[in-house]
């Protein structure tokens, strides 16, 4: 049994953990990071014979509850056997009791993850790009095709009202993030009011994946229309899925490319917002009424999140003098997607 640590990482007491609950294992337990920062820490754990993926919370900084990561792990353990691609679920620990933090952890699934244009460029010409889209749409529709009830997720959220609570939610989250005197403030209550004035009923509900697109899923090495698993499935509830499939065609703007650098899914080569509602449309057989306010609820959450992205990227830069005006370059730029992005929702609403 090996003693190494990584920071976050204990991987003697993981080891014991995986043998007292009859992981079968071979060979030192072994691991590296994939990603961390200021997001929860992910680790690639394997010894021999397999290969597993560990989630926890950041080292430092605000930190995801246990709830959340049982949150996580209860949505991609209840998906299995359906036909929705994702991790085997191997293990969750909502307590500090083995890490000190929670986590939970599941199947390293092979494959490939396109998170920049060139990647996206590198599947092939655009028939395969479009390919691509289609199994990717296919996949959203059979999630919001499945009965929260059969697969154990009757209590996952509450089905209804859901809109209503994402427009106050957003709308709070603005007045977190948003900067002294900030010149963007009128148009963001101005669209947050035009929503609340506009909300639709809601006709259906269903389990949401929350930030769907290319780069939250895992697809086959070799054939990119094969989607291996989705990931990623912290903002998972259940809600409306006009608005999940909505977000999804909002990330292919523009100024989400000043968000996520470089962002795939935002590449003239993803089909336009429209194309990809009309995809969406057909592969769930539903219809898209009161798509304008889907659009613009997407709009809204999107543009708050670049704010938050500033607002957090100003403090953490000018924590140490306490000058909050001052952000880094990155945070700037993304806080110049706010505007556009609000501009956006309220031209969806004005279309109604």
């Amino acid at each position: 049994m090996t003693s190494v640590s990584l920071d976050g990482l204990d991987l003697g007491a993981l080891d014991a953990h995986l043998r007292e609950i009859g992981v079968s294992r071979s060979g030192d337990l072994r691991g590296e990071l994939i990603a961390g920062g200021r997001s929860n820490l992910t680790f690639l754990v394997f010894d021999d014979a397999a290969k597993w993926v560990l989630r926890r919370p950041p080292l430092h900084g605000l930190t995801p509850s246990a709830h959340d990561m049982a949150r996580e792990y209860k949505v991609v353990a209840a998906l299995a056997n359906t036909a929705v691609p994702v991790a085997r679920a191997v293990t969750l620990v909502d307590d500090d009791s083995v890490l000190g933090a929670p986590f939970q952890m599941v199947d390293f699934v092979p494959g490939r993850v396109i998170r920049y244009s060139e990647e996206l460029a590198a599947l092939g010409n655009q028939s395969a790009i479009d390919a691509c889209v289609d199994a990717l749409i296919a996949v959203l529709a059979n999630l919001h095709a499945l009965d929260p009830e059969a697969v154990g997720l009757g209590d996952f959220g509450k089905p209804t009202g859901y809109l209503e609570r994402q427009v106050r939610r957003w709308g709070g989250q603005w007045d977190l993030v948003r900067l002294d005197d900030d010149p963007r403030d009128a148009d963001v209550k101005r669209l947050h009011a035009a929503l609340g004035e506009a909300l639709p009923p809601q006709t259906r509900s269903s389990i949401v994946h929350g930030d769907y697109r290319i780069d939250n899923t895992m697809l086959d090495a070799t054939d990119a229309t094969t989607v291996r698993a989705v990931l990623d499935w912290e903002m998972s509830t259940l809600g409306d899925p006009l608005s999940d499939a909505a977000l999804m065609c909002v990330y292919r703007h523009p100024m989400f490319d000043m968000v996520h650098a470089n962002a795939a899914w935002s590449s003239p080569q993803i089909p336009s917002a429209d194309q990809l509602a009309h995809k969406y449309s057909v592969a769930a057989g539903v219809p898209l009424d009161n798509w304008n306010f889907y659009m613009a609820l997407a709009y809204f959450k999107l543009a708050i999140i670049a704010a938050g992205i500033q607002f957090r990227d100003r403090m953490g830069s000018g924590a140490a003098s306490g000058d909050l005006q001052q952000g880094s370059e990155y945070g700037e730029k993304v806080g110049e997607a706010v505007a556009p992005l609000v501009a956006a929702g309220l031209n969806e609403l004005a279309a109604t």
